[in-house]
């Protein structure tokens, strides 16, 4: 089955062309069958292949097909070609899996939209650039699916692009992401001068080879990828276009938000592991943008009213934490929390997607208020998802997340500073998002009567998704068990192939400079019951404030006013950039670049050039007046004049 690993992409290519060709004629449930049934075919194909690698030996789980040449330029060659190991294939299953729910979701959500074709053409196209990217065998390749998610962001959060907020917000997303992605372009360019390759299996070999831990070189290529991953991966400072994203249909932020684009630079950097081991300052940069993050998001989710902003601000914060595991050299911790975010932050999107079909597509909470009385499939779910986002044990996120923020403190690349900015995020989480909860699910429905009458249920094709999810968000984060409750870490043990290059390096390291220590389970055990300790309290304050002492957030928002608006108004970032970025480059652009160089320059040469002629035309149009006698006098004095320059000079 593993030479069949291009179908994969495959499919969700053919929904594309299909529903492009043909999509326009058919009914739109045929036309959602047909999207929803070509990702359905590479989640099957991807479970054939997970099956198929583990068959093979232990350490060998890695298999690579080329499928032509692509480029061949002077030294200079890339491949159309696919790597398959565990990071790949757990990507491809999140990918897959994740998107064939959402897809099904958005047949009945999407239900009487005018662009319905449309939008299930770009879903295909964005899980068709996902998968390219996680499957790409060379940094080349990777960087077509990197920049196609990033045109498929533009397309899909500017769906309704008939609205200028809509198109502003695709257009926002596009362009910031061209900051971080000129990072990464530099990166690969530095790559190539580094090893003469692009592939990954040649260039991370040659690294281990050649290389030595702190190597300058390999400390520029780790930065430079990283803006990247910061970009597409919404880190602090280029995190701004995410929350926009909300402007997109409800079923796009969950595909963003748990399956594809954000989730890209988390895996772009665990791939390029052994790169990031061998440059332990780019580790602690990545370690400490990841911890900010993570306090930094979570503080704006206290405070925002938009069910979707709330859930926006919450995935900042949680790629965060992914972004601090592989800070400190846990990549199979982050890619675990990766897996695991997937499912309930999709189900947390989904249902806030239930939430506004249900209330007119309005997503202020302060209007909502009672509905598991109306909704309860909803209420239930949403709320397993949020037991699983706030790390309450057994859930999905407990496992993932306690593993991130034990990895933080104990790690070698890890410090308390680091535990604690992660560990206070957590208690921050649970806190906003019970808050979500208790003000959306509880008390009465405070909606106009307009609204009030048309409050109900989601269709099935909706609530199964979010049962499936939600099932998912309880049971998947049982394969990563972590060691201290017995056995190994399943989820560890699989990833690890594809980090051992890394693994070694870092043994070697610690014997040479010493500083390896072995951390005790008791200490786990207590640094593990601090962080539920925290959590609980975020979760009592919540309860607390919205459902016993309702008066209480308005009283606390009033005596630190100064401090509510800071947070509320998002630390004002945007109007900062707008101020040192966005005006000045207009203004740039407008009076220099528009008025000066395109007008006065570039116009006025071209214009000026036709002026020119124009008037030598009209001046030599007067010489010519058609009579004889006329071009003979003239004749005659060139003569004249010729002869007496001959003559006297």
């Amino acid at each position: 089955m593993l030479d069949y690993v291009w179908l994969v992409p495959l499919f969700p290519l053919l929904g594309v062309i299909f529903n492009t060709i043909f999509g326009w004629k058919l009914k739109e449930k045929v036309v959602g069958i047909i999207g929803s049934t070509t990702i359905g075919l590479s989640l099957l194909v991807s479970i054939l292949l997970l099956l198929d690698l583990l068959k093979l030996p232990e350490h060998h789980k890695i298999f690579e097909l080329t499928l032509f040449k692509w480029i061949a330029a002077g030294s200079f060659a890339a491949e159309i070609g696919f790597q398959i190991d565990p990071l790949s294939v757990i990507m491809m299953l999140v990918v897959t899996g994740v998107s064939f729910v959402i897809h099904i979701y958005s047949i009945g959500y999407m239900h009487g939209d005018r662009g319905f074709n449309r939008f299930f053409i770009f879903m295909n196209l964005f899980v068709f650039a996902m998968l390219l990217l996680v499957m790409a065998n060379n940094f080349l390749l990777m960087f077509v699916g990197w920049e196609g998610v990033g045109l498929c962001s533009y397309l899909l959060i500017g769906f309704w692009y008939e609205d200028n907020n809509n198109a502003d917000a695709g257009k926002k997303a596009f362009i910031v992401n061209r900051i971080g992605d000129f990072g990464f372009l530099l990166g690969i360019f530095l790559i190539f001068t580094t090893f003469g390759t692009i592939d990954f299996t040649d260039v991370f070999h040659k690294a281990a080879v050649n290389f030595h831990v702190g190597d300058g070189t390999m400390v520029a290529i780790a930065l430079l990828l990283f803006i990247g991953a910061v970009g597409k991966s919404a880190q602090l400072p280029l995190y701004v276009w995410l929350p926009d994203a909300m402007a997109g249909p409800t079923p796009v932020s969950a595909l963003i938000h748990a399956a594809t684009m954000v989730t890209a630079g988390v895996y772009m950097i665990a791939r390029t592991n052994v790169i990031y081991t061998l440059a332990p300052a780019a580790l602690m940069v990545v370690a400490i943008v990841g911890a900010l993050t993570a306090i930094y998001a979570a503080t704006i989710g206290i405070t925002q009213f938009d069910i979707k902003k709330v859930l926006a601000y919450s995935t900042i914060s949680q790629i965060g934490y992914m972004i601090l595991a592989c800070g400190v050299g846990a990549y199979s911790a982050g890619i675990f929390h990766l897996m695991t975010h997937a499912f309930f932050k999709a189900c947390l999107f989904l249902g806030a997607g239930s939430v506004m079909h249900a209330m007119s597509n309005n997503t202020d909470i302060r209007i909502m208020g009672g509905l598991r009385k109306y909704m309860p499939a909803t209420f239930w779910t949403f709320l397993l998802a949020t037991l699983a986002i706030s790390g309450i044990p057994g859930f999905s996120g407990f496992f993932s997340k306690d593993e991130i923020l034990w990895q933080s403190f104990s790690s070698s690349y890890g410090n308390f500073w680091l535990w604690i900015l992660g560990a206070v995020a957590a208690g921050i989480t649970a806190f906003y998002m019970f808050r979500l909860v208790f003000v959306t699910f509880y008390g009465k429905l405070r909606a106009d009567e307009e609204i009030a009458r048309h409050v109900h249920e989601s269709p099935k094709t909706m609530t199964v998704s979010l049962w499936i999810l939600a099932g998912l968000s309880v049971i998947g984060g049982f394969i990563g068990i972590p060691a201290i409750f017995g056995g190994g870490n399943r989820f560890e043990h699989f990833l690890e192939p594809v980090f051992e290059k890394s693994a070694a390096i870092r043994e070697s390291a610690m014997a040479v400079h010493g500083y390896a220590v072995e951390q005790g389970h008791s200490l786990e055990w207590t640094l593990m019951g601090i962080v539920f300790a925290i959590v609980l309290l975020g979760i009592g304050l919540a309860y607390l404030m919205y459902i016993k002492k309702t008066d209480l957030p308005g009283l606390v928002s009033r005596r630190i006013k100064p401090v509510y608006q800071l947070v509320f108004n998002k630390y004002y970032v945007d109007e900062i950039y707008n101020a040192l970025v966005v005006q000045p480059i207009k203004n740039v652009s407008d009076y220099l670049l528009w008025k000066f160089v395109d007008v006065k320059l570039i116009d006025g040469t071209v214009n000026g050039t036709g002026y020119l002629v124009r008037f030598a035309g009209r001046s030599l149009r007067t010489i010519q007046t058609g009579f004889v006698q006329n071009y003979a006098l003239v004749f005659i004095l060139g003569v004249v004049l010729l002869l007496l320059y001959v003559v006297f000079i």
